[in-house]
């Protein structure tokens, strides 16, 4: 049963309908749900991906860099 008051007015949902209103409920909970996730998912394997290839890179230019360094002191 959902109860639904508007304008002061309330109006009850039984039977099929109410099941049919719960269930698109539901469905659009678990696509929002899953396409959240997809989201979630993609962003830490964009992130993963980018440090994999950026930390090597500075860490061969820090050892380029101190190669090169000036050695007056």
């Amino acid at each position: 049963m959902i109860v639904i008051t508007r304008n002061g007015r309330a109006t009850v949902v039984t039977g099929w309908r109410a099941w049919l209103a719960s269930v698109a409920v539901l469905v659009a909970a678990v696509v929002f749900l899953f396409v959240i996730a997809f989201v979630v998912l993609g962003v830490a394997i964009t992130v993963g991906a980018v440090l994999l290839i950026v930390v090597p890179i500075a860490a061969g230019v820090a050892i380029l860099a101190s190669l090169f360094r000036s050695r007056r002191t």
